[in-house]
């Protein structure tokens, strides 16, 4: 029934879109996305290698599409330095969210090691939560996650109805890690400052690892617990999930 009411507000027929779009390119994906929705459209991005064929894109087809990017304070100086430098080659219109808990407050109330401790309440303060308040107002959002990352992921479609309306978008999720990788090398795209290092997946610093190259690509997120997403792509508009954190008022 939420379904039917958030798809009767947006006016679209999701599953007939999901039909059409699943045989579109990343590009007219974009475009339409854009076209549909400005300027109540966000993209978002970690500025990791994986993430540039998506940037790029942006750049090329929508570039006014601001780009969200979460400032946790616990990002690698690289990550930061790699945000930066695609920011002046492509004028990507990027916005930087920071946590509502700065960094020093989340230190004195929790401690270190709250990422080891609790690791789903790290990412919500420091990741789900900035995202949902950029996300109030908005009626798209745009994703650059792929079905052969995750279990979880594999079961998307490039429109996914949210709960509370928003309409997330997927323009990457047909391709595959090596139509990413040719693409890359197609368009001469930079690398991560860290992928030569083998970090092919690039969180926060304190629980991101360089991988072997007998790993998945994301086995070096969280490494040692069953927790492979932060929540921004699975349960930030649970209420149940988010009921369960032990957010501390």
């Amino acid at each position: 029934m939420t379904q039917n009411r958030a798809t009767t507000r947006l006016g679209l027929d999701i599953s007939h879109f999901n039909d059409r779009l699943d045989r579109w390119s990343p590009g007219d994906i974009l475009a339409w996305a854009w076209e549909t929705f400005k300027p109540k459209a966000i993209a978002s991005s970690s500025f990791q290698t994986q993430s540039v064929p998506l940037l790029h894109i942006i750049a090329q087809v929508c570039p006014e599409m601001p780009v969200i990017f979460i400032d946790t304070g616990f990002h690698f100086l690289e990550t930061l330095a790699f945000r930066d430098e695609l920011q002046a080659r492509y004028g990507l219109n990027i916005v930087v969210v920071r946590p509502a808990v700065r960094k020093s407050q989340l230190l004195e109330r929790y401690g270190g090691g709250l990422y080891r401790r609790d690791p789903d309440l790290c990412c919500y303060i420091n990741k789900v939560e900035p995202m949902q308040r950029m996300l109030v107002g908005m009626s798209a959002w745009v994703s650059g996650v792929r079905r052969d990352q995750t279990t979880h992921r594999s079961s998307l479609r490039v429109l996914e109805l949210q709960p509370t309306g928003l309409l997330k978008i997927h323009p990457m999720l047909n391709w595959t890690k090596q139509e990413v990788w040719e693409y890359i090398e197609r368009h001469r795209l930079p690398y991560h400052p860290l992928y030569p290092a083998g970090y092919l997946s690039v969180g926060c610093a304190p629980c991101t690892r360089p991988i072997s190259t007998s790993e998945e690509e994301r086995a070096g997120r969280w490494a040692g617990t069953e927790k492979t997403e932060c929540g921004l792509h699975t349960e930030w508009g649970n209420l149940e999930f988010l009921n369960s954190v032990n957010v501390e008022e």
